[in-house]
């Protein structure tokens, strides 16, 4: 059973490396501290590398294990599963990015948040700035970003069938 699943677990790993690279990069570039308030749009670029990796994964799907002929069905499936594991392994790469790579993020978008006026009060903005929030809209988001990226990639990616002349 893991045979026919062993490409999506490798690229479900290679996302999650690319996710603690990417926030390493935000780190580095001060979005998690200086330039924290532009952390909120800079942060949506990860969109473009999140979108190629899905699109590599299904190619290398459709190349490797179906010898190059691959249905939109098939790379659904194989998106679907990929998709999962990315969201299983979502919380592992959020507690690293918070507690390893940048332990100061929460404190300083919590404070930063509460002095131009999006939160109230502290209490309010660690509600929302906290590894447990981040972890579950981690999962979820990469779920239904992953689904919704293989269903529109498939449609470039699938082997059309042949047409009659």
């Amino acid at each position: 059973m893991v045979e026919n699943y062993k490409i999506e677990i490798k690229w479900a790993i290679l996302f999650s490396i690319m996710v603690l690279l990417w926030m390493i990069l935000e780190k580095i570039s001060g979005l998690h501290g200086k330039y924290i308030d532009y952390h909120l749009y800079l942060t949506n670029l990860f969109a473009i590398p999140a979108i190629w990796f899905i699109a590599l994964a299904l190619k290398d799907k459709k190349n490797n294990f179906f010898g190059g002929k691959m249905t939109y069905k098939q790379g659904l499936i194989s998106g679907i599963i990929l998709s999962v594991l990315i969201a299983l392994l979502s919380p592992i790469t959020q507690w690293i990015t918070s507690y390893l790579i940048t332990p100061d993020y929460f404190p300083n978008v919590i404070k930063r948040s509460v002095e131009i006026g999006y939160y109230k009060t502290t209490a309010e903005a660690e509600a929302n700035f906290n590894y447990r929030n981040y972890a579950i809209q981690g999962a979820i988001g990469s779920l239904i970003m992953g689904v919704a990226t293989t269903a529109i990639a498939m449609l470039f990616i699938r082997t059309k069938p042949a047409t009659v002349s």
